[in-house]
């Protein structure tokens, strides 16, 4: 199954092999390639996007990279391929974040962990003493069995069964998931997976995984299964979403901050027409509810008629007449 490469992953890859390059310079294009663990193509769009790389923007400050006649040659990269030295706080996150990651459930690699801590801690000194003092509870919110499960269904390819809680709809859903990876995104976990009932990839959040059963069935996802780019969260407007159009007064402009809009536009008043993507509008029903008359929805019509006649609904169980004028007029 190929997937496509987050920029995270490509980042990563350009800072190790810069150094790794610079150390071994005329290297045959194939060799390096393989050593490197990539295609001969993939390491020519490397070097291209490199060449265009440096600290700052005249010539003599970007990296020299050429690999004509089948040989790779860097030069102009002292910058980033010297060792790596940690400053006191960079040792601190570094120490707190293998604590959380001898925290996750299920993960085979706490030797691993132990040892770089063990190096750390004897390097730093004073920073391992305040980082002993961090607690770390990555796996709050969710059961340490339900991640266990997940992540041994990710590694032996099995498919899962999950019942899962739509809050937006308030309705639990069942459905098979052929599992393709587990990550934590800002102190949350989520799977990530080949959802059998949308037929397409979805990302749940485990806190409301209400279920998980490991079938004793192939969960190798299909080949049209591709990764999210999480880098820039974990909602991801599709092109066939409904776009709407939202007017935010200046109590409901938190909106355009909270949610992920596509354009805002400022009015002289303070307020704020924003448009934004969704598969499903009743969270988005609920929201402007709850703005209590700070927001509305311009378009699509038929959306303002639902939200109107919802309020309109929600006024008369209360006995208040919706078409009637307000006390001030």
């Amino acid at each position: 199954m190929s997937t496509p490469e987050t920029a995270t992953a490509r980042l990563t890859r350009l800072l190790t092999m810069v150094p790794w390059l610079v150390n071994r310079q005329g290297i045959d294009t194939g060799q390096a390639a393989a050593e490197l663990g990539i295609s001969v193509d993939q390491l020519d769009a490397d070097l291209r996007l490199l060449y265009l790389c440096g600290y700052g923007q005249m010539p003599d400050e970007l990296i020299d990279a050429q690999w004509e006649n089948g040989r790779v040659f860097v030069t102009n990269a002292d910058t980033i391929a010297r060792p790596l030295r940690l400053g006191r706080d960079e040792a601190l996150t570094l120490m707190v974040g293998l604590r959380a990651l001898a925290a996750v459930p299920g993960l085979g690699e706490r030797d691993a962990i132990e040892r770089a801590m063990a190096k750390l801690e004897e390097a730093t000194g004073a920073s391992a003493e305040a980082a002993s003092r961090v607690e770390v509870a990555i796996s709050e919110g969710v059961e340490a069995g339900l991640l266990a499960d997940a992540r041994r269904a990710v590694e032996g390819h099995r498919r899962i069964h999950l019942r899962y809680l739509v809050p937006s709809r308030d309705e639990s859903t069942e459905r098979d998931v052929d599992p393709m990876r587990v990550v934590n995104i800002d102190a949350k976990w989520y799977l990530e997976g080949w959802c059998h009932r949308a037929q397409d990839t979805r990302l749940f959040r485990m806190d409301r995984i209400e279920s998980l059963e490991v079938l004793d069935v192939d969960g190798t996802p299909p080949a049209e299964a591709e990764l999210r780019d999480l880098d820039a969260g974990t909602f991801t407007p599709r092109a066939d979403d409904t776009l709407v159009t939202l007017h935010l007064g200046r109590g409901a402009a938190w909106v355009a901050d909270y949610y992920p809009v596509e354009t805002v536009e400022p009015g002289p008043d303070g307020s704020l027409t924003v448009t934004l993507r969704t598969a499903d509008t009743l969270w988005l029903r609920r929201l402007v509810w709850r703005l209590g008359g700070h927001g509305t929805v311009v378009s699509p019509p038929e959306l303002a008629r639902t939200v109107t006649d919802g309020a309109a609904a929600a006024l008369a169980a209360y006995g208040i007449d919706a078409s009637a004028p307000s006390a001030d007029g």
